[in-house]
């Protein structure tokens, strides 16, 4: 998993690109790079999902930790360009509920 962001004070928003793939091997760290940019800022938080390949339970159940978190100080998470066999999970776990997703 590789993770990349910037931050766009205008919308008080985190931008975080995933690549490749979060699982039960590199969930923490996931949850520790987004802790991090929180601790830095508390903004709003838009996961970029264009190159990510897989998610496995594990990293489902860090970005609803995340959600919490970010829900704490009234922040909000958008998720985009989830490819169609990734929103398929999110559909069948019923998070599509939980988390704006952005086609």
């Amino acid at each position: 998993m590789d993770l990349s962001n910037n931050y766009n004070e205008d919308s008080n928003t985190w931008v975080v690109k995933l690549s490749g793939e979060v699982d039960i091997y590199n969930s923490s760290q996931l949850k520790n790079q987004i802790d991090k940019l929180i601790d830095q800022r508390s903004g709003n938080i838009t996961l970029d999902c264009t190159n990510l390949t897989y998610i496995d339970s594990t990293g489902l159940g860090v970005l609803i930790g995340i959600l919490k978190r970010v829900k704490e100080y009234g922040g909000k998470i958008n998720i985009r360009n989830l490819k169609p066999y990734i929103k398929k999970i999110f559909v069948i776990t019923e998070l599509d509920k939980v988390f704006s997703i952005e086609v």
